[in-house]
């Protein structure tokens, strides 16, 4: 539908949004390493993708993975399924959202609340795919639903921010978040009614978005605004410069009464 580039939202709290850009790389060499086996063993990344991925009928002992793909707890795959990802354009939509809005929701939340938020989105994800279909084998991999609950949460913080993108992958937008992100889980939802049969998991998305937009109110910092109450970019120093008198000649007042106030 679009692909995200840049928001102009400078960060208000933190110096750095280290745990974006954590989930980022470790998102990137899990990517690598189950790229490397794909290389070599197909069959053995496949078996990754089963032993780490989120699968329905396994969580819900529906039906059992084979005793040599069992590696982890199935609860865990709750999770571990949000780091995985089956190609590099997979990971590289995923992370291009993580990138960009990540480091605003981080900023608003805090790094460790950022991080519980980015989890339970990824759960969220898992819960919503799960209910919609599950009595699914399928793995479900990626952090497309984590990724979903930063739109939400992003569009509840900074509905009014621009957001530059390239619609359709290939025209250049400026646009508000409002109308970016409102039209992006509009998309989830439309493919969601009309394309039950995709390899995508809609569900997952749309599940993700809502958590996040929940989440935010319990997750942000207490200072923090809503619905971009408070202007990005707008600074204390920005308003009492727009409050002071225009440029004049200091030294004679009289002139500065004739020249802004009444006298002419």
């Amino acid at each position: 539908m679009f692909i995200p580039l840049h928001d102009q939202n400078a960060l208000k709290t933190i110096k750095l949004q280290f745990v974006t850009l954590a989930l980022i790389a470790i998102n990137v060499v899990v990517w690598l390493m189950t790229a490397s086996l794909q290389a070599g063993n197909a069959v053995e990344a496949n078996s990754m993708f089963y032993s780490f991925g989120f699968i329905p009928a396994v969580v819900r002992d529906v039906s059992e993975l084979p005793v040599e793909l069992v590696v982890i707890p199935e609860t865990a795959s709750y999770l571990t399924y949000a780091f995985l990802h089956g190609d590099f354009m997979h990971l590289a939509g995923n992370m291009l959202f993580l990138w960009v809005f990540g480091d605003n929701v981080e900023d608003a939340m805090g790094h460790f609340r950022f991080l519980i938020f980015y989890l339970l989105c990824a759960v969220a994800g898992a819960l919503a795919h799960g209910f919609i279909d599950p009595n699914s084998q399928v793995p479900l991999v990626g952090a497309s639903g984590a990724a979903a609950g930063l739109v939400g949460a992003y569009l509840i913080l900074h509905p009014k921010v621009k957001v530059w993108i390239l619609a359709l992958g290939r025209i250049p937008l400026r646009l508000s978040a409002f109308w970016v992100l409102g039209g992006w889980i509009g998309f989830q939802i439309f493919s969601f009614v009309t394309m039950p049969e995709s390899n995508v998991s809609w569900a997952a998305h749309i599940g993700g978005f809502a958590a996040g937009a929940a989440l935010i109110f319990v997750f942000r910092r207490l200072d923090v605004a809503l619905f971009d109450a408070d202007i990005p970019g707008k600074t204390m120093a920005s308003v009492h410069e727009e409050q002071e008198t225009p440029p004049s000649n200091r030294s004679n007042p009289a002139e500065n009464i004739r020249r802004w106030g009444r006298g002419e």
